[in-house]
């Protein structure tokens, strides 16, 4: 009865399937297998498959917190990934992280690189904003301008190399950030919250020794779980509070400058693919002349980029994995 629902006109054989899903790689509550994709549910993760045969295009889409989709709150979300098969059809399925939908997408692309991973509108930007920024390019650089883009690329590249790396030091700032900036009282709201909830799951047990009605007990028992479930997240854990937040960020800073080679253009608290990519971008525009320049240019740009300003999906998805590194750097 778990087995995951066929959606789309291809059918897996039973055996063939429970392997694949086995075996699948997961991110998140979706997953991709070698002949299928498997996608969530409300309540229960890759609770449907789609053969990969019938997928036409997969991408993500980003519900903003503020503005809808007018490009404001670019620090609060609802990631979604968007699935296109069997010639029309259409479905979504909500993600809990962001980068577990980027993840995934960067996955289909080295293994399944024929399925597009933009909608066809975003395909239309993206090949106008490519056009755009062109023109927006200076046609040559100075010869010191051309030095630092050729040694930002390189480390780029570099930075590449080390996903796991540099996925951990973007998360592990940006939990080090989230903990700095949470009010403490919000801590006392949850334990009182979490409290709540073991009340009223002490008192559905209770009732439904001594015989009450179903539908109470019931209830009790849904209230017990909201209760956990909200408060659960936000009180201090194992993982969860401040000295493990700030050894995480410690540790994944130290493995990162043992990996940098001397005289790498970027310190290690800001080593991100991203952030290189972005300096070359404002060398090309001829907003600095030198790696350091173009390092301040990012930070003054990063700075200037707050809830309330408007940005396209492409902007939203570098900010957010490299603004917290700054954040927590305190811009140094």
């Amino acid at each position: 009865m778990f087995a995951p629902v066929r959606l789309g006109e291809t059918a897996i054989e039973k055996e063939t399937l429970a392997a694949d899903k086995k075996s699948c790689k997961r991110f998140g509550p979706c997953g991709v297998g070698k002949e299928t994709l498997y996608l969530n549910s409300y309540f229960i993760d890759r609770r449907f498959y789609v053969a990969l045969s019938s997928v036409r295009r997969v991408f993500k889409r980003v519900a903003m917190s503020q503005g809808g989709f007018s490009g404001k709150g670019a620090f609060g979300s609802i990631p979604y990934l968007v699935v296109q098969y069997d010639g029309g059809k259409e479905k979504q399925f909500t993600f809990k992280h962001e980068e577990d939908v980027d993840a995934l997408l960067d996955y289909l692309e080295k293994v399944h690189p024929e399925i597009p991973r933009l909608s066809a509108g975003g395909e239309k930007r993206m090949q106008e904003k490519a056009e755009q920024e062109a023109a927006r390019y200076l046609d040559e650089l100075t010869p010191q301008a051309q030095s630092a883009r050729e040694t930002l690329e390189k480390a780029e590249q570099f930075l590449s190399g080390y996903p796991e790396m540099t996925k951990k030091l973007a998360s592990a700032a940006k939990a080090k950030r989230i903990n700095e900036h949470t009010n403490p009282a919000y801590r006392w709201v949850a334990l009182a919250i979490v409290l709540a909830g073991a009340a009223a799951l002490v008192y559905g047990i209770i009732s439904w020794r001594r015989g009450g009605d179903f539908g109470v007990y019931f209830a009790l028992f849904g209230f017990a779980a909201v209760f956990f479930f909200s408060g659960a997240h936000v009180l201090p854990t194992a993982k969860n509070n401040r000295h493990a937040v700030n050894r995480a960020w410690e540790q994944a800073l130290e493995a990162m400058e043992n990996v940098l080679p001397e005289k790498f253009p970027l310190p290690a608290r800001y080593a991100h693919p991203i952030v290189a990519r972005r300096m070359v971008r404002i060398l090309r525009e001829g907003r600095a002349q030198s790696a350091e320049e173009a390092l301040d240019v990012l930070k003054a740009d990063l700075k200037a980029l707050t809830a309330d300003v408007q940005v396209d999906q492409e902007e939203h998805d570098e900010v957010v994995v490299i603004k917290p590194l700054f954040l927590v750097s305190d811009y140094q």
